[in-house]
């Protein structure tokens, strides 16, 4: 290995909530993170339809970088962000149309229109992605049924890190982790479906080549380097899905450990060496998306802290909103076991009146409904709490692997009634920690590109010793509400 310790690596880590800038550094022994600039990450609704602010965006990854390079050089930078989401930029590099968010409402009656064209089980045999309104696949089909223009113009689609990247160092490459989210790749050849596409009716023109993680891309683009200050500075891609950086920054304990990266999307899964796609995972509806090192990350996307954050909005103005530690004591006073949501139900998908939405949910389903603040908090939390516990035991039938440990990383982790409640729901031991799983992920990634780390194996013991856990063990019987929450799934899967 060679000695190259000391190098300064930055994380630009976008969550679809806030985006930071965090410098990394490995001194020989320990793994040390430092958070220089975090700003959020608003979308704007313009003509009626939700777009990302992708100027301001790259505007501010500019800024943390600025900022990255007071304190001296930077050996690489490497972007990771949400999934699903991409734009097209023309023939000259040119960004074509602010690219549309996920959580815009073109694309939601898209699947039924698709399994009309291709049947469900064979969309799922030539991706193995869990079928959710949001994915890339269903979004482009909105454009083609809406005969957008930009289908014609686009010379590349780049998903979302991809698209930074193209404007730090003008690579117009696809990211492999980033474009497993799509459901437009192929687990086995991960190369794009174009099969797929033709039955769709898509277009196949402006797919990009798909490179591995930890792809050096090239140098900062002139422009930029003397913006930020960062002469010579490389740009790798990473594991640039957030999920499959936060899983390489997790340090499992072994294949009986499962994970979760909670935030504002809670990802439940498993690493296993090759992607899982047969009946029992069509029926699970369980994805395999992209993880470093030739790794699938089997898992199944669950409406996370979404809940919270938009109760938060809901039910304060934006100077008396409490902090998320807060909302977690609060919480802890609710009444339990009063009731229980359906986190897939796709009422709560969309931004709106969430507490309004939890209310109504619990009187469709003739359960109490929920009066005070905390208790409301209360019932959203042990509802996320029964979903990780049936996805636990949908991957176990799935995979025939047993699941003893869930390891918790993001954002999450500092809902310690969230953590406690996952363990007494599932009556497993749950880890949590890192917090910072995703930007740790990433620099270790960057690190390991560099030759300063020989390879995710020992990245993830270097993790382990350099970044405190906190252990929280199953009490309680919850065998009642685990039984309530599947009768009134049942209930409503039979309406």
């Amino acid at each position: 290995m060679t000695d190259r310790r000391g190098l300064r690596y930055v994380a630009l880590d976008f969550g679809a909530e806030s985006g930071r800038t965090i410098v990394g550094r490995f001194d020989g022994d320990q793994l040390s993170i430092e958070p220089v600039h975090r700003y959020p990450n608003t979308p704007v609704r313009m003509g009626g339809t939700l777009y990302w602010d992708f100027p301001r965006q790259f505007g501010d990854i500019l800024g943390g970088l600025e900022r990255a390079a007071v304190d001296g050089p930077v050996a690489s930078v490497a972007v990771d962000t949400w999934g699903v989401d991409y734009g097209f930029i023309d023939a000259r590099g040119r960004l074509l149309a602010n690219p549309v968010h996920y959580r815009d409402t073109r694309h939601e009656k898209m699947p039924d229109i698709a399994f009309e064209m291709v049947p469900r089980a064979e969309i799922y045999a030539a991706t193995g992605i869990q079928f959710m309104s949001i994915n890339t696949l269903f979004q482009l089909l909105s454009e083609v049924r809406a005969q957008d223009p930009l289908l014609d113009q686009a010379d590349r689609l780049l998903m979302m890190p991809d698209l930074l990247n193209h404007f730090l160092c003008g690579s117009v490459v696809a990211e492999y982790t980033e474009a497993t989210t799509s459901q437009c790749l192929d687990p086995w050849t991960r190369d794009w479906a174009r099969p797929l596409f033709d039955r769709l009716g898509i277009p196949t023109h402006f797919l990009p080549e798909v490179v591995p993680p930890g792809t050096i891309l090239g140098e900062l683009l002139p422009g930029v380097a003397e913006q930020t200050g960062l002469s010579g500075t490389r740009v790798v891609a990473a594991a640039a899905h957030d999920t499959a950086s936060a899983v390489a920054g997790t340090p499992l304990a072994g294949p009986s450990t499962a994970y979760i990266s909670s935030g504002t999307w809670s990802l439940v899964g498993l690493e296993v060496p090759d992607p899982v796609v047969d009946e029992r995972a069509l029926a699970a509806n369980v994805t395999n998306e992209g993880g470093y090192g030739g790794t699938i990350t089997l898992l199944k996307n669950v409406m996370g802290l979404w809940f919270v954050q938009q109760c938060r909005s809901a039910l304060w103005s934006p100077d008396e909103r409490p902090s998320y530690e807060e909302l977690s004591t609060m919480t802890a006073a609710g009444r339990s076991g009063t009731a229980f949501v359906d986190p897939t139900d796709g009422r709560f998908l969309w931004p709106g009146d969430m507490p309004a939405r939890v209310r109504e949910f619990c009187a469709e389903t003739g359960q109490p409904v929920p009066q005070d603040t905390p208790t409301l908090l209360r019932v959203i939390l042990e509802s996320l709490a029964l979903r990780y516990a049936v996805v636990f035991d949908e991957l176990q039938s799935v995979t025939g692997r047993p699941i003893e440990q869930i390891h918790i990383v993001g954002g999450g982790v500092h809902n310690t009634l969230l953590c406690q409640l996952t363990a007494d729901a599932s009556g497993r031991q749950v880890v949590a920690g890192p917090v910072e799983a995703t930007a740790i992920g990433n620099i270790a990634i960057q690190a390991i590109a560099a030759g300063e780390l020989r390879d995710i194996g020992q990245a993830r013991e270097l993790i382990a010793r350099s970044f405190p856990t906190l252990t929280y063990e199953p009490s309680g019987d919850w065998s009642e509400a685990r039984a309530r929450y599947a009768a009134m799934q049942a209930s409503r899967s039979h309406a």
